[in-house]
């Protein structure tokens, strides 16, 4: 056996037992494969997106943790996969949207196809191939595979027809599915195919009149002629509700996997009544938490109250992102910018460890599950948080007078050689300008923290410069603990209110290494005069 065959040997082993999510995942999924008795069948991963709008991160999240569990369940079997990108563009335009221009161009085409809707930005041929082809940009630019497929080609090529019809021939039972989940109002009018009106274009919630099941037609009531239409349910004259699309979609492609967030858990259940309902078996999945905003209320993109992708695209790497997607999806987490550095630093230590791990340990290194398997090995001497401080303390917004501290402290890093570190340089000044400074809120110390500081100084002039991290720590405890405080997080905090003009802070020693001796002598003396810190 070749070195690559044990190598594979040992993945595939460790593949079978770990508790990585993407792979227990992946283990249910194959249990499903297997269970098929189908050998040959390629597994189809699927998500799905609503082009009413742009793209945003709950879009990305998607994306990236199925990438997650597909790139798993191809450690777990040769069978062929792909992930298809479905957006539902034939859904009707239900209002103009807030963030686009020429939004009065939309309002006489609410209610028709998204796709039959004129695109306001001017680029498309309609409002839905705008959004769609803004979903492909922001999927490419993450490197994302996948197949992305459009409702509306579906539904007009004839792809869905098959299943429309028997759609139509199981009507009953899809009804006696969904009528109880209805209020009496909405139970009294429903149909779960939608007529695309041949009149208005409009996507219609009628009643049906009639239904032809050896024609393949229904027949309904024109809400404002009250003529009586019969139509096609085939060739894109009809689409289906939402939770009957839903279900009717995974009997046509042949969906194998799909997840979706909590607040679908019940539509879930429901589409996968029908799916069965149409003769074919639901996909595996799971549910994912919903993210929270600072206050711990649930994103809503109406409301505004979450990050964007390009938010978070200013402050810290996609690979970052990726690290807050892979975390614990299960648990509901808070989507705020104060969490960004944390994600960062967290992801450095991730991939600094991944070389040298035993394959096991790897398979629960999110870095595996961000980097298909691959991870790079970025070695960066300076954290996110240390960066931070660095930008405060030196009042400088300038990256060649960064790089001067950082060159000084790693003198083996430069930003060709260390790209890594320089793009953190990058987005640790875009993060202090928006969210550090702002919020900085200097005090003078009183009369046993001014004690402490001059000592920490005395203490400190003993040192060289270039003294080590873990040398310069001790002083500061040191200090701390000859000035009584009894609790050194109320000595640190005191230190990072003086010094910094914030609450919290980075590894002071690890800190003071990076700044450097005498321009901490410097700060705290300047602290000591009453000088203002914020200006250099």
């Amino acid at each position: 056996m070749t070195h690559d065959q044990n190598l594979d040997a040992s993945l595939l082993e460790a593949a079978q037992v770990t508790k990585a999510w993407p792979f227990e995942e992946a283990r249910r999924l194959l249990v499903r494969m297997e269970k098929s008795g189908d050998d040959t069948k390629e597994v189809l991963f699927e998500t799905g997106y609503g082009p009413s709008g742009l793209p945003h991160i709950g879009t990305f999240g998607e994306v990236a943790r199925t990438a997650m569990v597909r790139q798993a369940f191809s450690i777990l079997s040769d069978r062929p996969s792909r992930i298809i990108c479905f957006s539902d563009d034939m859904d009707g335009l239900r209002k103009v949207p807030d963030n686009i221009p020429n939004g009065d161009l939309l309002t006489p085409h609410l209610g028709k196809a998204l796709t039959e809707v004129p695109d306001p930005f001017g680029t498309h041929e309609s409002f839905g191939q705008h959004n769609n082809a803004r979903l492909q940009e922001f999927l490419d630019s993450f490197g994302f595979e996948y197949d992305f497929v459009s409702s509306t080609q579906c539904y007009k090529s004839g792809q869905f027809d098959d299943a429309l019809l028997n759609m139509l021939k199981t009507y009953d039972k899809v009804m006696a599915i969904i009528l109880p989940t209805l209020g009496p109002e909405r139970r009294a009018t429903y149909s779960p195919f939608l007529p695309i009106c041949p009149r208005t274009r409009q996507v219609l919630q009628v009643p049906l009149v009639e239904r032809n099941e050896a024609a393949g037609t229904i027949v309904y009531a024109d809400p404002e002629t009250g003529e009586h239409v019969e139509v096609k349910v085939t060739g894109g004259a009809c689409k289906l509700q939402w939770k009957a699309d839903w279900a009717m979609r995974w009997a046509a492609l042949g969906i194998d996997y799909e997840m979706a967030g909590k607040d679908l858990i019940e539509s879930v259940k429901l589409s996968s009544r029908i799916c069965r309902a149409l003769g074919a078996t639901p996909p595996e999945g799971f549910n994912y938490e919903l993210f929270l905003d600072e206050n711990g209320e649930k994103i809503s993109k109406s409301r505004g109250n979450g990050i964007t992708i390009d938010e978070w695209l200013k402050y810290a790497s996609p690979e970052s992102l990726s690290l807050f997607m892979y975390q614990s999806p299960r648990k509901a987490k808070r989507l705020h910018f104060d969490i960004i550095p944390k994600n960062v630093d967290e992801y450095l230590t991730h991939v600094s460890k991944f070389a040298n791990q035993e394959i096991k340990d790897q398979l629960v290194n999110p870095a595996w599950h961000i980097h298909q398997g691959h991870a790079p090995d970025v070695q960066v001497p300076i954290s996110f948080n240390v960066l931070l401080n660095l930008v405060s303390a030196s009042n400088s917004e300038e990256p060649e007078t960064l790089w001067g501290f950082i060159q000084r402290y790693a003198p083996d890093t430069s930003p060709d050689t260390h790209p890594e570190l320089n793009h953190m340089v990058g987005y640790a000044i875009n993060y202090f300008v928006d969210f550090v400074k702002p919020a900085k809120v200097y005090r003078a110390p009183d009369a046993r923290e001014r004690a402490a500081l001059e000592d920490l100084s005395s203490r400190l002039a003993s040192l060289e410069q270039g003294a080590a991290a873990e040398d310069i720590q001790s002083l500061v405890y040191e200090a701390g603990k000859a000035h009584e405080f009894d609790n050194l997080r109320d000595w640190f905090r005191a230190l990072y209110e003086v010094l910094l003009g914030q609450t919290q802070g980075p590894r002071f020693g690890s800190f003071v290494a990076l700044y450097g001796v005498r321009e901490t002598r410097e700060l705290i003396a300047r602290a000591l005069a009453g000088e203002d810190l914020s200006v250099g």
